[in-house]
């Protein structure tokens, strides 16, 4: 045997080792380019959230305020039906409307309804006359319906709502 002559399986091991390796740098690649896709997909829904978080927060601001124009105001059952309901499309619900389409995107196609009942007092129910006797009087239950588009949402989806209801006496 001649010692001087290299040795070939030791060349072969070397370049198998190589091969080897540049198939692990790009399995790496793989796994770290899928995990940037993942972080991308999160990030753009973490906005899309956000946004829609605004328009609820929206909504829910929109619609304490007529609560509190309620409260500020004659609360009389009857003037608060005048005022304030979609149905009569009184001079307050009017310019709180405009206040809503102008907030929220898609609110013009899908107007807020506003909804003020009569709810008499229990006593009044349960032993009739004798309550107003008592100087029970009735007081208003308030629905409030905020409907919304946001432009992310596709063409076929419903649209977004808030409802609130209170009652104001």
């Amino acid at each position: 045997m001649n010692t001087n002559s290299p040795d070939r399986s030791g060349l072969r091991k070397s370049h198998a080792a190589r091969g080897f390796m540049l198939l692990e740098v790009l399995i790496a690649l793989l796994i770290f380019a899928l995990g940037v896709l993942g972080l991308v997909g999160l990030q753009a829904n973490a906005v899309k959230q956000s946004g829609q978080a605004k328009y609820r927060a929206d909504a829910t601001l929109l619609a304490n305020e007529l609560i509190g124009q309620m409260w500020v105001a004659d609360r009389s059952p009857a003037a608060l039906s005048t005022n304030f309901s979609s149905a009569g499309g009184g001079a307050a619900y009017n310019a709180w409307k405009a206040r809503v389409t102008t907030a929220l995107p898609g609110a013009a196609t899908h107007p807020p309804v506003v909804t003020i009942t009569t709810v008499q007092p229990l006593n009044a129910i349960v032993a009739g006359a004798a309550a107003s006797a008592a100087g029970l009087t009735a007081s208003s239950r308030v629905s409030i319906s905020v409907r919304w588009k946001s432009p992310a949402d596709a063409a076929t989806a419903p649209p977004n709502k808030l409802d609130i209801v209170t009652e104001i006496k």
